[in-house]
């Protein structure tokens, strides 16, 4: 069923705008989602082309938490059924608002543990890359990969 709805949600090309105007209807006035900086063995980044974003742009893998979901069960849960890859949520890093969307979002540094990647109604490529091969991100998201990279290196020590 859920299947279905994702790509029913994806074939109606609705603007973010209209997008928040129904999750709202459905959901309380405030979003919460959950982004992973996910690492492999390597320290390269997860990131993920997702089919309803404009473009054909790269962006950290996330999603929206379920009611009674812990947020770190919630972006592991979103990673795998949009992806198949199997992670782990570590370490919290930030959370932030969204004013513009209404939006939670809980940032956190995890490990990649395995998996085969399976194209999804939602995300359509993925990829790893080392932060000076990164692809165009938005500055938030460079920021917190960055700070994420910091952090890593610092625990090594």
């Amino acid at each position: 069923m859920k299947d279905a709805l994702t790509k029913l949600w994806g074939q109606l090309k609705l603007s973010t705008k209209a997008q928040l105007r129904i999750m709202r209807f459905f959901q309380d006035e405030f979003l919460v989602g959950a982004t992973g900086i996910i690492f492999n063995d390597k320290s390269e980044v997860l990131l993920v082309k997702h089919s309803y974003r404009d473009g054909n742009r790269w962006s950290l893998p996330g999603g929206y938490i379920k009611k009674g979901e812990h947020p770190k069960e919630g972006l592991e849960r979103e990673i795998k059924e949009e992806t198949g890859l199997t992670v782990s949520a570590d370490e919290r890093l930030k959370i932030r608002t969204d004013r513009k969307t209404a939006r939670l979002d809980i940032t956190y540094i995890g490990s990649f543990m395995g998996g085969d990647f399976v194209p999804s109604n939602e995300v359509k490529e993925i990829g790893f890359f080392s932060f000076d091969k990164l692809p165009i991100l938005t500055k938030d998201q460079l920021l917190f990969i960055n700070k994420a990279l910091k952090m890593k290196s610092s625990e090594a020590k």
